[in-house]
């Protein structure tokens, strides 16, 4: 079966989701980032993100089969996916995954297959995927070499800590406040933060702190010889993503504390260079943004054989994380994030692709329908299109 066509557009989930998300807020305070030394952006990091929607990439086989991926930043990457990539996947056998990811990295290489490229690919990639799943009537988990969990241990990302363990969460984490324009003070504020957590969810329950990109060496330090009392599971994301000299830097000096991160770095190489100089203990690649399936599986084979592990960003917000971390032994804790949903709100009521499975008491295992088991037709697809 060859591909027909392939072809993305901007997407708006308020078009069609139940109930909103719970807003990454607390008191009034967004979580810190990269932008944090400008005092316009100290207190609301979105303000520095691009007004681009989200998009939803569809690739169609010839009998009018097919799967949808998705990503972000539509600006730059719809015209990449509909006036280059296109071109040269149409009419080609929809089982050659791993031809098609060759293929879009090489064409892209003289523009940089890394940052907004790596979107485009993602979403292309996903949705191939989809539609090989579906063709072959097989779960994309299958594809992967089958079930390695019997179900997926899942943690929830946001400040609503006695929603979470009501909802069976045993393990969570929250977005630090706070960065080095904050000087002492916010060291303190984000020791009190942590404090507080941990007396409230208890001993057993896992923590852990996202810096989000809004660190820097020193700051990283000091933040982590404060919170040692707390044992957090891990502290992620917490310099700028080309920042490898500061990340073997904060290792050093951190000898104790498990580190995190990836969800900024794009296809493979990255996580190799990490994985040979042991800068993180853990990845934490996000599949819509770098490369897709084909990417994330690559990276989970770098770090099993490293002795590393595989947390994927936001894993269990849509089905493509769940089917990775199903089958891959390197992945082994499943993020949802994106709001969750707020206090009182089921899970299931915060879907935004029809046909995603849902965390139940702490733990997921995805649909066992065919390609990533998303639920969609045409209608819908034009009833989230812009």
């Amino acid at each position: 079966m060859k591909i027909k066509e392939v072809r993305a557009v901007a997407i708006d989930f308020d078009r069609v989701r139940q109930k909103p998300k719970s807003p990454l807020v607390r008191k009034g305070r967004a979580p810190a980032g990269p932008m944090e030394r400008y005092e316009a952006y100290r207190t609301d990091r979105g303000k520095a993100g691009p007004s681009w929607k989200q998009f939803i990439c569809v690739a169609e086989a010839e009998d009018g089969t097919f799967g949808v991926g998705l990503s972000n930043n539509s600006g730059p990457c719809l015209p990449i996916i509909n006036e280059h990539f296109r071109s040269h996947l149409v009419g080609h056998s929809v089982m050659a995954t791993e031809k098609h990811y060759d293929m879009m990295v090489r064409l892209s290489a003289s523009y940089g297959s890394q940052g907004v490229a790596s979107f485009a690919i993602s979403a292309v990639d996903l949705a191939l995927w989809d539609l090989k799943g579906k063709l072959l009537q097989r779960p994309v988990y299958e594809l992967l070499g089958g079930p390695q969990k019997e179900k997926i241990f899942c943690y929830a990302t946001g400040f609503d800590m006695e929603w979470y363990l009501e909802l069976g969460f045993r393990a969570v984490k929250l977005p630090m406040l706070y960065g080095p324009m904050d000087g002492t003070a916010g060291l303190h504020q984000a020791e009190n933060m942590v404090a507080d957590s941990r007396k409230l969810i208890g001993d057993e329950v896992e923590l852990m702190l996202d810096c989000w990109m809004a660190l820097d060496v020193e700051y990283m330090v000091r933040l982590g010889d404060m919170l040692k009392p707390y044992h957090l599971k891990w502290i992620e994301d917490f310099l700028l993503p080309d920042d490898l000299a500061g990340f073997a830097q904060v290792r050093q000096r951190l000898p104790g504390q498990t580190l995190a991160t990836g969800e900024h770095w794009y296809l493979a190489q990255p996580f190799s260079m990490a994985a040979e100089q042991r800068l993180v203990d853990i990845f934490q690649p996000d599949l819509k943004w770098a490369g897709g399936i084909s990417a994330v599986v690559r990276i989970c084979h770098i770090a099993e054989a490293a002795g590393l592990t595989v947390v994927p960003h936001g894993g269990m917000n849509e089905p493509y994380g769940q089917h990775l971390l199903f089958a891959m032994p390197a992945a082994t804790w499943g993020e949802r994030s994106a709001g969750v949903s707020p206090p009182g709100v089921p899970l299931t009521e915060t879907v935004d692709l029809p046909g995603t499975a849902v965390i139940q008491d702490g733990y997921l295992i995805p649909s066992d329908a065919p390609g990533f088991g998303i639920d969609v037709d045409r209608d819908w697809l034009k009833r989230v299109a812009v």
